[in-house]
């Protein structure tokens, strides 16, 4: 069934191939693309030689950084989220008014969480009792992942999904030794959370030989190959979502066969890298060097056969098709909600009872009857 035309591609950069060129399709398309790879300048994609931009507050990067760290509290809300090298020295003060949220990242120790509000603080509290719970019941220092001082201060190691939840803490003490006992109960709702697992999703077109050939699978492969090669110096890497073959109707002219390719762009994890400077280690930055790298590619591939005098291939690159959006991706049971995590609003935040995200989505999705943290399923 024949395809409508993208939107953007413009009827511009679609010569038609001639017969001559239709029979030596598999050798050209591939030596194409392998003087397409030769044709790139040595050193291009070599980590430590990339310079680090700054990066606009408007750009998924700035706006990462500038949340990275966030500590703020509100007239009817205190939120927190630990920051990875900041949490030991970061400290929470707890309100009998209202709950307060505190974020760990996964994996990481969180914040010290103080059993006072903020007048006690400041006070001398004589014989304090501090007693805490979690999701699990009572809580004690015996378990490795958690340590409680004797000021009753809390603080939870290694961070798992299934220690989100609701955490009571209740304190009886004295103001004045001849005075009866106090008792007041401090609750806080502690998150698990995740930075956004980002990628580019590249869209492509390419004038094709007839939809059932073989040539069209081999030149998949091809592209995907050499696009991994680009890119590989990055400790990035390109796979294949989709390809579709259609005949599309040419403006003022008959049908032709196109491919189109769904690829996605995604960064490794290289933190251990010795070879390359922190700032070109950043994720971000290696995902839009690849992206730039891949942009060249294909501007490469018009000029190279814009300059050539050997007739068209059969499978070749339609100018102005390409296409690379960002998109940001939650690990499933996990969602961004900036407005019911203001303080953390670029997260991904473990999905509270009532929600779940069955797959990588980035938000979670209502369910009435789910009644944990993190639900996948409904």
């Amino acid at each position: 069934m024949a395809a409508q035309r993208a939107a953007g591609g413009g009827a511009h950069g679609r010569p038609r191939a001639t017969a001559a060129a239709m029979g030596g399709a598999g050798l050209l398309l591939l030596g194409l693309l392998i003087v397409l790879l030769q044709a790139a300048p040595a050193g291009t994609v070599r980590l430590h030689r990339t310079v680090t931009k700054p990066h606009s507050p408007s750009t998924p990067t700035g706006r990462r950084r500038k949340a990275k760290g966030l500590l703020s509290s509100k007239a009817n809300i205190q939120c927190l989220r630990s920051a990875e090298s900041r949490s030991n020295s970061l400290k929470i003060v707890g309100s009998i008014l209202f709950p307060v949220k505190v974020y760990v990242k996964l994996d990481h120790s969180s914040p010290h969480i103080l059993c006072v509000t903020n007048r006690l603080r400041n006070s001398e509290l004589i014989d304090p009792v501090f007693r805490w719970n979690g999701p699990s019941g009572y809580l004690s220092s015996a378990n490795s992942s958690v340590q409680i001082s004797p000021t009753g201060t809390l603080i939870l190691g290694h961070f798992r999904s299934d220690l989100s939840g609701v955490y009571t803490c209740s304190l009886v003490y004295k103001l004045i030794a001849a005075q009866p006992d106090k008792r007041l109960t401090i609750k806080y709702h502690i998150y698990a959370y995740s930075d956004p697992q980002y990628y580019y999703e590249l869209t492509v077109q390419y004038h094709a030989a007839p939809c059932n050939s073989f040539h069209n699978t081999s030149f998949g492969r091809a592209l995907l190959q050499i696009l991994n090669k680009l890119v590989a110096d990055l400790s990035c890497e390109v796979s294949l979502i989709k390809s579709e073959c259609h005949h599309v109707k040419m403006q003022r002219g008959g049908l032709q066969s196109e491919m189109f390719f769904k690829f996605s762009v995604t960064c490794l994890d290289t933190e251990n890298n010795k070879l390359c400077r922190q700032s070109a280690c950043d994720k971000p930055h290696r995902l839009h060097k690849a992206k730039d790298l891949i942009e060249r590619f294909f501007k490469r591939e018009v000029e190279i056969r814009k300059k050539s005098t050997e007739p068209l291939p059969e499978i070749y690159y339609i100018e102005g098709t390409l296409q690379m959006v960002w998109v940001d991706r939650c690990y499933p049971g996990y969602g961004i909600n900036a407005v019911r995590h203001p303080d953390c609003p670029e997260c991904c935040v473990i999905c509270s009872p009532r929600s779940y995200n069955p797959s990588n989505g980035i938000h979670c999705l209502q369910c009435d009857t789910s009644l944990i943290y993190g639900a996948t399923t409904c």
